[in-house]
């Protein structure tokens, strides 16, 4: 398994880029958290402006290979 090096500078990510990094449409995403209320076990924050921001450490980890709980 190769390395791979997230840099983040804020505590998360927008929907588009969580779904780019993950490699996965940003409806699957949405689809996922409106069905089962997380998407592979990230809750988003659903801000003021009504965007979610999906927590950037818990992206890291799926990149990583590791599941969530």
């Amino acid at each position: 398994m190769r390395d791979i090096t997230i840099t983040v500078s804020a505590t998360g990510f927008s929907t588009d880029e969580a779904a780019t990094v993950l490699k996965v449409k940003s409806q699957t995403m949405r689809a996922g958290l409106c069905r089962d209320g997380h998407y592979l076990g990230m809750r988003p924050v659903k801000l003021p402006n009504r965007l979610l921001l999906w927590p950037a450490d818990a992206v890291e980890r799926l990149v990583r290979g590791e599941v969530l709980k």
